[in-house]
């Protein structure tokens, strides 16, 4: 006769099952010690439930600053009317409505500070996109609405304190004086230099000073100089052909920059990452799942904060997964999430961050609409 498990041996099963399904482990082929690899575990109850009511909508941008905190871009825009029923007229239920764009929480989840949105002198983004807070404490927004091409400035209590570029139709990668539905953006604080991925429209990386907002330089595919490339698909039906990877595909994602001084910069669309010099100079590139098709698998890199930064941890939307691949070869080391909604699990991962201690954070768009925190386990 068979008899039912005790409640707790189930949970625990299920708990293992979780933080199993959350552990990067070390590919087969990749002849490294597992225990060089980092790993983590999902943190189910970060962040804290918001007050006053509030849901985050798609969350576009996560970043982490000096103190640990984590910074959250969401959009307000992207909830539902019954997501956002309470703020209804006249409300339809207790629940709930739409967070502040902008949201800082300590490493623990609690928030601390919220802000965002229209304001005297800048241009709010019509869709919220990228997030970066740089290590003088500068809060970098962009966005790729139809009609942004701006990077805005502020301080970390929402102050206004500059707009690279401004609204408007779109133009091209020869126009300087604008963006183009810009996603990432980073400041390089050596050089004090602000990167952007430009973009939805554009097809290129343009950097710019960072105090004056100056033009500085900016490259295409390869470091060639940007082209236009008609109106940018953002999806296909199959894998990039050999022409498709002549430039760079729609978006230009992210662009991060390494303390050794390379610059890696996600071409989503094109399933690859090609690594510059500070100069634009062009050093090379992997490709990642290059089979994906779709909106493409290259969505965002962190770095480790290791000293020697070993490793680059990729967010993989259209996979559903976090990769761990070795900087220096762009190897598929270890694997993190896969496709579902339960913790741990992704939809549409679209952004990364990572703390002093290596803790993972992720944020998600499409319905996804979360953040989610990853423990770093200690090796």
């Amino acid at each position: 006769m068979k008899y039912p498990l005790p409640h707790w041996l189930v949970l625990l099963a299920s708990a293992a099952a979780i933080v199993a399904s959350t552990t990067a482990c070390t590919s087969p082929s990749s002849g490294m010690a597992s225990a060089t690899l980092p790993s983590w575990r999902v943190d189910a109850a970060w962040p804290k439930p918001l007050p006053n009511k509030w849901i985050l909508g798609q969350v576009s941008g996560i970043a982490t600053d000096a103190d640990d905190h984590i910074w959250v871009l969401q959009r307000p825009g992207s909830l539902t009317e019954d997501e956002r029923s309470a703020a209804l007229n006249p409300p339809q239920a207790t629940c709930c409505t739409a967070a502040p764009p902008v949201l800082e929480f300590d490493a623990a989840g609690n928030l601390l500070r919220s802000w965002g949105g229209k304001g005297a002198g800048y241009d709010w983004p019509e869709n919220e996109h990228g997030i970066h807070v740089d290590a003088k404490g500068f809060v970098w927004i962009t966005g790729n609405g139809e009609n942004d091409g701006q990077v805005l400035k502020f301080t970390r209590d929402g102050k206004f304190v500059m707009q690279i570029g401004k609204v408007g139709p779109q133009t091209g990668s020869a126009d300087t004086t604008r963006l183009g539905r810009a996603a990432g953006v980073e400041v390089d604080m050596a050089a004090n230099e602000v990167y952007v991925a430009d973009g939805y429209h554009n097809n290129r990386v343009i950097v710019f000073d960072a105090d004056s907002g100056a033009f500085k330089r900016m490259w295409g595919a390869f470091g060639k100089p940007p082209i236009a490339v008609g109106k940018p698909d953002g999806r296909r039906t199959a894998p990039p052909t050999a022409a498709q990877l002549q430039t760079f595909g729609s978006p230009v994602h992210c662009a991060r920059v390494a303390r050794d001084g390379l610059v890696y910069v996600c071409d989503r669309l094109n399933n690859r990452v090609q690594v510059f010099r500070k100069n634009g100079e062009y050093v090379k590139e992997f490709s990642v799942e290059p089979q994906t098709a779709g909106n493409g698998a290259v969505w965002d890199i962190v770095l480790s904060r290791d000293p020697a930064q070993r490793w680059l941890l990729m967010a993989d939307g259209r996979n559903n997964q976090v990769l761990v691949l070795s900087r220096d070869t762009g190897a598929v080391q270890g694997r993190l999430g896969r496709a579902g909604r339960y913790a741990g699990e992704f939809h549409w991962v679209h952004d990364l961050a990572i703390d002093s201690q290596g803790n993972l954070y992720a944020g998600e768009v499409d319905t996804g609409k979360r953040a989610q925190k990853f423990v770093r386990n200690a090796n």
